[in-house]
């Protein structure tokens, strides 16, 4: 079974990337880009904006897709992830719904962090990093 799951790439203006550390399974306790499952009726852009804002207290205006990967999940699940570039426009940076902590992040701190699984290839072959 495929789940469709959008994630929100967002910089700020000193290039740093939006962060989560995932509070629930799968993934607890790394960091990745917020994002989650796409809801019946909704279209990716307002996934992903619904997710920033569930996760990170932000408001973001969704911009181009940056690529998609998929990751496998529990009971044979396959979540196909779609990545969209995002900018934000408003909100207060907390962490809420199933992020435990929300942060900026350099680039070149990545690498110190547990981050999920794939992540920093995605970002590196998407051109992100």
């Amino acid at each position: 079974m495929r789940t469709r799951c959008v994630g929100g790439i967002v910089r700020d203006g000193d290039g740093r990337l939006l962060l989560v550390r995932r509070g629930r399974p799968p993934g607890e306790g790394l960091w990745s880009i917020p994002g989650g499952r796409v809801e019946p009726g909704e279209d990716d852009p307002a996934a992903v904006a619904r997710e920033l804002r569930e996760e990170t207290g932000l408001d973001v205006r969704v911009g181009a897709l940056a690529g998609t990967v998929d990751r496998p999940g529990p009971d044979g699940v396959t979540y196909e992830i779609h990545d969209y570039t995002a900018t934000v426009t408003g909100g207060t940076l907390r962490a809420g719904d199933d992020a435990s902590e929300v942060r900026w992040v350099r680039p070149d701190d990545l690498a110190g962090l547990p981050v999920t699984p794939g992540l920093l290839d995605a970002l590196t072959g998407w051109g992100v990093l």
